[in-house]
């Protein structure tokens, strides 16, 4: 928008390609939280009605993220790298989270009926489950980053303390060790790339029509006892899976 076109444009309008052009120049980098509502009301002189149209326009077009109760940022797009499941040597080894990077809230923590879409990875005529859900969000600004639910057979799960809903003190496959006496042994992991739900997109604070990346992990012992499944939803236009495996060279 040009000068002479911009002078006629609604206030919420220029306010927008004000803060749209900041970020094109670099004056508002990725991540960086903008100015609160207040002081884009007062620094432009306009009402927090029409600074909230103009934050609307930017978010409508990708450029911003708004957070309840936190402020509105630049959003960023680096993908957060998802390295599998292969971080669980790096737990075993230092006895701390999975992801120890994210800040960890337990949303709920209790006895459920098995979801009937990971029913067939348990044993015929299992019905309940212990269940962990979680919401995972990034430690400096806030932004969510993962969904994600563990269930937990009854036989050494129930009455325990994975029950409660406080974060584990270390990973929590090595909680589920402890508890069953088993150790992990293999895993099959199912990937499923899918149009985010309602309450996705308002947990994982997207715009609609947004993609995630749904995962599926069945951990067994080597007795083929099912330990867990777990399953983590990310938002797919910020994530990367990296997977490395050694490839076996027998016939």
């Amino acid at each position: 928008m040009d000068s002479s076109s911009s002078a006629f444009a609604p206030k919420y309008r220029r306010i927008s390609e004000s803060i749209r052009h900041d970020i094109e120049a670099g004056a508002l980098s990725p991540g960086q939280r903008l100015p609160t509502e207040s002081e884009l009301a007062e620094r432009f002189r306009v009402s927090l009605p029409t600074v909230r149209q103009a934050l609307g326009v930017l978010r409508s077009e990708g450029l911003i993220v708004s957070r309840h109760g936190i402020g509105s940022f630049v959003k960023e797009t680096d993908r957060l790298q998802r390295p599998g499941w292969r971080h669980y040597g790096r737990a075993r080894a230092d006895q701390k989270l999975l992801t120890p990077h994210l800040r960890h809230e337990i949303v709920f923590a209790g006895v459920e009926p098995v979801p009937s879409h990971v029913a067939d990875l348990f044993p015929e005529g299992t019905t309940h489950v212990v269940t962990r859900r979680r919401h995972l969000y990034d430690k400096e600004t806030g932004r969510p980053e993962e969904i994600g639910a563990s269930y937990i057979p009854m036989d050494f799960a129930a009455g325990t303390y994975l029950e409660t809903p406080t974060v584990v003190p270390k990973a929590l496959f090595l909680c589920i060790e402890d508890l069953s006496g088993k150790r992990y042994a293999k895993a099959q992991d199912r990937l499923i790339a899918r149009l985010a739900t309602a309450d996705e997109l308002e947990v994982l604070d997207l715009a609609a029509g947004s993609p995630v990346v749904h995962v599926v992990h069945c951990a067994k012992s080597e007795d083929e006892t099912v330990l867990e499944v777990a399953e983590s939803i990310w938002p797919a236009e910020r994530t990367v899976i990296v997977n490395e495996y050694s490839i076996t060279t027998d016939a």
